[in-house]
């Protein structure tokens, strides 16, 4: 029994003391293995100055594992880092070494790489008047500039693209793009599109989806160009001393597609103006489209077309796959804006306005009475009435040629008129012609307060920003449902704006405000690091 006993202790002794040696072997394992899973993380980031084998040295050598460092191997390029790192360490026994196993070896490898791989990046950037406020606008342009340099240096060349989306009222369209869509033909001024809110709950854009386009108008100011002779209609007015069209066919102001080359992007971003209302789902919708494969046909093209590099003539590419990350950075310093847009009725062929070139004259039909209502452009014009059976232009009228002691008319004579009248489409009228001065010119006059509700209320239809919101929450969900990265930036927002940021980004961490102490370079600076991810891969 004795012996027994005691070769059962020696037996218990032995698994005993196995066990605390294999704990002990264990836990050094893990330290090991840890430091070198740090030291790799670290040496692999396109950031680090340091070379990657002394970051990983020093990593070990902090923890007093320096000496178990058995190799380091870097491979790099453009854009791209891998550091693998393999260390071994002897571990003592303390129990089983009776049996003659003085110690266990314990192994670590690990690799880590950073690497851009394929991104695609839509840059949604606010350019509505208030970027105006505190020098926003140039900071803005130094930042985002700097964000493009960050990105495209550590990027292998033909993995990133970048389009830039510039937002404000409307979001405008290069005739590269618009012209391979399948939307209205009201006018050929400008390039935009009024979305309804069920085409903000999907991600794609169809070159075969019937769209809307947005009338070339201004919603704003008392202004005709036709009447003041201006050769611009396009959007270069700021004030009510001229035109400011909610859609504007500046190549300033449209958007830039899937470009690689830093010039190019920088250039373009230097030319921003800001002015207009605030449509953040607007932005956001282009922005997810230039991400969607239903785009890739349009894209396509332009690469056929030399429009935009020969290399992504096959984006966007495909969701869910590892081989493209695709991401939006959404600005604002605002928050959503009324959208005014003309409704139909007001968009087709017969305006009832007539226009004549040379004698710069308006005439208005009265579809009531079958005359027309001739305004008072010119002083030479004395006809004996503002009716007549015609537009001025298209025929002869009577010219009073004397007066009695009472202004009474005593003599008249047949005149020739000036020029020749053509009826205007709406879309030739409100191209010229603001909301309001087709009100005041040709048809408050004769019309008087009956004209309040047919030509302004009823033109100048706008869209809220509690609409515009939920629009906006809409695009949000459906592009991070499709696993879009989504970044959102609150420049000097307001709370209203601030909210929907929040909520439109991917995580909490996803949103970025500026405050004291952090800049708008700043902001850009942590996202464009954010993209370029770190991945552990073995």
């Amino acid at each position: 029994m004795t012996i027994n006993a005691l070769f059962l202790f020696i037996t218990i002794l032995a698994i005993t003391g196995l066990g605390v040696d294999l704990m002990r072997f264990e836990r050094n394992r893990s330290i090991l293995q840890y430091t070198v899973d740090r030291a790799v993380l670290a040496a692999a980031d396109l950031d680090q100055t340091i070379p990657p084998q002394q970051v990983v040295e020093a990593y070990l050598d902090k923890a007093g594992l320096g000496e178990y460092l058995t190799g380091v191997d870097v491979q790099e390029s453009i854009g791209y880092r891998k550091v693998t790192a393999t260390a071994e360490m002897e571990v003592p026994t303390h129990f089983v070494n009776f049996t003659g196993v003085r110690s266990f070896s314990a192994p670590a490898a690990s690799a880590a790489e950073e690497s851009i791989g394929g991104v695609e990046i839509s840059l949604v950037l606010d350019v509505s008047g208030s970027m105006n406020s505190n020098n926003r606008l140039p900071r803005l342009k130094v930042a985002a500039k700097e964000f493009v340099d960050q990105m495209i240096e550590n990027s292998e060349d033909g993995k990133l693209s970048i389009s830039i989306i510039p937002y404000a009222s409307q979001v405008s369209v290069p005739d590269s793009i618009f012209d391979q869509l399948n939307v209205s033909t009201e006018h050929d001024y400008s390039n935009c599109v009024n979305f309804t809110s069920s085409q903000f709950s999907s991600r794609t854009l169809s070159p075969t989806d019937p769209l809307t386009r947005t009338m070339h108008f201004d919603p704003w100011y008392n202004y005709d160009a036709r009447i003041n002779a201006s050769p611009d209609i396009l959007g270069e007015g700021t004030s009510s001393g001229s035109s400011l069209p909610v859609c504007e066919a500046r190549e300033s102001r449209e958007i830039l597609p899937l470009q690689k080359d830093a010039t190019v992007l920088k250039n373009y971003i230097e030319g921003f103006i800001a002015r207009g209302n605030t449509s953040l789902e607007i932005g956001m919708k282009w922005g997810t489209a230039l991400l969607d494969p239903s785009m890739r046909p349009v894209v396509s093209q332009l690469a056929a077309n030399n429009e935009i590099p020969s290399v992504f003539g096959d984006r966007p590419g495909a969701y869910g796959t590892s081989e493209t990350l695709k991401v939006i950075v959404l600005m604002t310093d605002g928050a959503n804006t009324t959208q005014y847009y003309i409704p139909e009725g007001y968009r087709g062929d017969n305006s009832t306005v007539w226009w004549n070139e040379q004698a710069k004259r308006y005439s208005t039909f009265d579809e009531n009475n079958n005359r027309y209502y001739w305004d008072n452009a010119t002083s030479e014009l004395d006809a004996l009435s503002n009716w007549q059976d015609h537009a001025y232009g298209n025929g002869t009228y009577e010219r009073c040629i004397s007066t009695n002691q009472y202004g009474n008319c005593t003599d008249t004579r047949e005149t020739e008129e000036e020029g020749t009248a053509t009826e205007l489409s709406f879309g030739e009228l409100w191209a010229y012609t603001s909301i309001l001065s087709n009100y005041y010119t040709n048809f408050q006059p004769w019309m008087g307060s009956a004209a309040n509700y047919p030509w302004y209320y009823d033109i100048r239809k706008g869209i809220d920003a509690g609409v515009k919101n939920s629009r906006t929450q809409s695009i949000c969900s459906a592009a991070k449902d499709a696993g879009v990265i989504v970044y959102t930036i609150g420049f000097e927002a307001p709370s209203g704006g601030v909210y929907q940021l929040q909520n439109c980004a991917s995580s909490d961490s996803h949103y970025y405000e500026t405050e004291p102490g952090v800049s708008i370079s700043d902001v850009f600076a942590s996202i464009a690091s954010s993209i370029r991810k770190l991945r552990l891969t073995q």
